[in-house]
């Protein structure tokens, strides 16, 4: 399966790798719906200056399939979603910030809980440690939500300098079989991002 918005990459890649930028974002998508259209939040970040690296939750990295070369080609990146093994080097730069988008209700409980068998959870659980700048926007239906410890989760976050973009601020979740992908707020969540490392719109 082929993400719908990685059509047509051959033709934008030069424009993503053109110029210098000065700050790198990691965008971490999980496997939520909106995951499909992170070829063109990579191009919106790209547009806002930032030099992206793509990291995906091994089942988001199985939806999007052959997709993942294209996205390699328009950040100049490989797209990880696994750790590296001891001993290996850094493939991405350092990162200034990181933006995990979308956050399924899986990803938000394990960052909270510190469960970091996921290569996209070890980093961002270990970026609270670094003062790495970290935002996340949730993708979760209201049935979800329900749970008692989503809640815990996304105050745990926040008390530990996370900026959750959650409710009316940002992603807010639809009943079950009502959701709206193309809806997913991501200029919310990249702007949010850019403001968290203090760059202006």
């Amino acid at each position: 399966m082929v993400a719908p918005s990685l059509h047509g990459l051959g033709a934008v890649v030069c424009g993503g790798m053109t110029g210098m930028t000065s700050r790198v974002l990691y965008l971490f998508g999980c496997a939520a719906p909106p995951v499909f259209d992170i070829a063109r939040a990579v191009e919106a970040a790209q547009d806002d200056g930032w030099d992206v690296c793509v990291g995906l939750t091994p089942t988001a990295a199985s939806w999007l399939g052959e997709g993942i070369e294209g996205l390699a080609a328009l950040t100049g990146h490989p797209v990880r979603s696994e750790y590296k093994r001891p001993g290996e080097p850094d493939v991405w730069p350092r990162a200034d910030a990181v933006l995990v988008a979308p956050a399924t209700f899986n990803t938000i409980n394990a960052w909270a809980l510190g469960l970091t068998d996921k290569f996209v959870v070890g980093v961002v659980a270990e970026g609270i440690g670094k003062g790495i700048p970290l935002v996340t926007m949730p993708c979760v239906n209201a049935a979800y939500v329900r749970h008692p410890q989503f809640e815990r989760s996304v105050e745990t976050l926040r008390a530990a300098g996370v900026q959750v973009l959650y409710g009316e601020s940002g992603f807010v979740p639809n009943e079950p079989g009502r959701g709206r992908p193309e809806a997913y707020p991501w200029s919310v969540a990249l702007g949010a991002a850019r403001a968290a490392v203090g760059l202006r719109p």
